[in-house]
């Protein structure tokens, strides 16, 4: 790890973590779900997880093979809060999925070059060709909440991306590309839960970076850029769906199923969706 990291989520957990959130996580029991208003108190059983999870996963094999055959474009945009999931839950999109046609884009910050550019230019060139599925770990959502956060754009920039973003969108679906926006959500104490794990990992300490160091302390201000960056591009071209990650396997079905739902591939067959765990905004600070 870095050196700005050195002892930083285990000394905001001693120091700094508000006494709710530090008292959910001492009191943490295996499989219990530390979130208070999660609507399930218990993890999902793993049997029955890699049942349905087995099974979705056929479906999105013929929803490729579909993809392939009449040349769709599918792009699939993760966002959420740190520790969400997002890599996981993107991973068991993939696993048995083509590579050729099934990519993960997760650009790093802009280059000197790319700063100067539109902004969603770098952007466009990643999209689907016909017969391909696209999962963007991260998108151009950058700019509506991490960069507001941390001060990496001004104000202005916000503005004139909230101007953009909706047109941008539209002209996608207009061209014919089936765009999905999954925002995945998680509690405070289970967000901090999951870095301290990750600190006393050493396989798992090249996910933390200084940014979710310095996040932890900007919870509200997390709080405030989601709710308007949600409700502002929350639209028809496409909607957002919110997904409640506490529990990480009931996270993945819904948002795999969330996707599957929206394509019409030949012999589709899917469970319903919990509506607990994967619906619109308001359950993004449910």
């Amino acid at each position: 790890m870095s050196k700005p990291l050195d002892g930083g989520i285990s000394a905001y957990f001693k120091n700094e973590a508000p006494d709710d959130v530090v008292d959910l996580i001492k009191s943490a029991k295996k499989k219990r779900i530390i979130n208070p208003d999660y609507p399930y108190d218990t993890a999902w059983d793993k049997d029955a997880y890699e049942a349905e999870i087995e099974a979705l996963q056929i479906q999105l094999v013929q929803m490729q093979a579909w993809v392939k055959e009449t040349g769709q474009r599918v792009a699939v945009v993760f966002e959420g809060r740190d520790a969400a999931g997002k890599g996981g839950t993107i991973k068991r999109f993939r696993e048995n999925l083509n590579p050729r046609g099934a990519r993960v884009v997760a650009l790093s910050k802009p280059t000197e070059v790319e700063a100067t550019q539109w902004y969603f230019q770098r952007y466009i060139k990643h999209l689907p060709a016909a017969g391909e599925v696209v999962f963007f770990d991260r998108s151009w959502y950058n700019r509506g909440v991490v960069e507001h956060v941390f001060d990496f754009c001004t104000p202005d920039q916000r503005q004139h991306w909230f101007n953009q973003v909706g047109d941008f969108e539209k002209m996608l679906a207009d061209d014919g590309i089936k765009l999905f926006k999954i925002w995945l959500n998680v509690g405070r104490a289970t967000q901090l839960k999951r870095f301290l794990d990750r600190e006393s990992d050493p396989l798992k300490q090249w996910k933390l970076s200084w940014i979710d160091v310095a996040g932890l302390a900007k919870w509200d201000a997390y709080t405030t850029a989601i709710d308007e960056t949600l409700t502002r591009t929350h639209t028809d071209f496409p909607p957002w769906t919110v997904v409640r990650s506490d529990d990480k396997k009931r996270a993945r079905v819904n948002a795999i199923k969330s996707v599957l739902q929206g394509l019409d591939y030949p012999n589709k067959d899917l469970p319903k969706i919990d509506d607990k765990i994967a619906g619109g905004p308001d359950l993004w600070n449910a």
